[in-house]
């Protein structure tokens, strides 16, 4: 916990992302003694002259243990790299946010997860279209991701908590500051099946500059963006940009071309994006059909011993299946096979190569 509060405290620093901390916690070996640096250590670890001064005024003006104890205090969560909960997919791409501000909760159930965007300005049709698509998802066990906006996005949040579904909502703001202000019981309620997620620190305000950037953290956490009426300028094409960088599948509903709202997912089909005609083609695109499967499966058949001791060993990081029947001392073909079965249950992932990684619970999934 010593060294997050640090980190957090050099997401305060402007001009100090992903690269240059990462860049700190390789030279000194952890935020702590990073923080404590002095100008010249600071400037011979990679910060120009101006960025460690930039540091260093703000340390001398912070109390890192009391700014800690007001984002506790206001039941934040705090994630860095490092957590075991940090998402999965937002991980894998490039820069991620070193560190996530939540209320509410990341579960494993949230890696199966679709983003929904689209225009703040959405017709009766892209509210129908929004609200079917949303509902089946969260049906199917997928968690929806969207940015808490006014049209497409909060249609898209209100329909998986009526569904009875979990959402997940990225702001271009703090955590403590809900914008759109009328949306902030919406996001009470997502904080109960889901969490309201930001890299801003706890007091940043809801900025213009700060909603781009965090469109990239949506396709991050998502394993495909659907986008549901947008103009030519609108900033879910933002996100289904980042999408395509990170790999990720792009969908758009097809829309009048006289439209204005519809100008932006038609040139997005034109483009290569995959129209969206039926919630079927991104459950079977993505192998989503199998999600509900998946969990009664995990419910219905019991555990033993081997796979304790699997789960047990593999954490966060992968692990390939040669260094597990080492540590382990079990015969390849049981590791295997337990691996196999514990993959159909949704309590380990393969993450290419034979190497896997765990999927945790809240609750261990064998008891001795």
């Amino acid at each position: 916990m010593s060294d997050t509060k640090f980190r957090v405290a050099f997401t305060l620093v402007k001009g100090i992302g992903a690269v240059r901390l990462q860049a700190l916690l390789d030279y000194f070996g952890d935020a702590e003694t990073a923080w404590n640096a002095s100008a010249f250590e600071l400037t011979s670890a990679g910060l120009s002259a101006k960025l460690a001064a930039r540091t260093l005024e703000i340390r001398a003006s912070l109390d890192v243990d009391q700014y800690f104890a007001g984002i506790e205090s206001q039941g934040i969560n705090i994630l860095t790299w490092d957590d075991p909960d940090y998402p999965a997919h937002l991980k894998q791409i490039d820069q991620p946010p070193p560190i996530l501000y939540l209320r509410g909760n990341i579960t494993p159930e949230d890696t199966w997860a679709v983003a929904i965007v689209g225009t703040r300005a959405v017709t009766a049709y892209g509210r129908q279209v929004t609200d079917e698509i949303a509902t089946i998802l969260a049906h199917n066990g997928v968690t929806i991701v969207s940015g808490l906006a006014r049209g497409v996005d909060a249609v898209a949040h209100s329909a998986a908590l009526k569904a009875g579904g979990r959402t997940l909502a990225v702001l271009g703001s703090g955590v403590d500051r809900i914008y759109p202000p009328e949306h902030r019981s919406l996001a009470e309620k997502i904080m109960t099946q889901g969490a309201v997620i930001s890299d801003y620190a706890p007091g940043t305000p809801p900025e213009s500059a700060n909603f781009p950037p965090r469109n990239r953290i949506i396709s991050g956490l998502s394993l495909a963006v659907v986008v549901i009426e947008a103009a030519e300028t609108s900033g879910a094409l933002i996100t289904a940009s980042f999408a395509a960088d990170h790999g990720r599948e792009v969908f758009a509903v097809p829309g009048n071309i006289f439209a204005p709202q519809s100008k932006g997912t038609n040139r997005l089909i034109a483009n290569g994006a995959k129209p969206l005609l039926a919630v079927n083609d991104i459950l079977e695109a993505l192998d989503l059909t199998r999600n509900i499967e998946r969990r009664e499966i995990r419910k219905a058949l019991p555990t033993d011993p081997t796979e304790a001791a699997l789960f047990q060993l593999i954490g966060a990081e992968p692990l390939h299946v040669d260094e597990i029947r080492a540590q382990t001392g079990l015969p390849i073909d049981r590791v295997s096979a337990t691996l196999a079965m514990m993959e159909l249950k949704g309590m380990v992932r393969q993450v290419g190569g034979m190497q896997y990684v765990a999927v945790r619970e809240e609750s261990a999934p064998y008891n001795t």
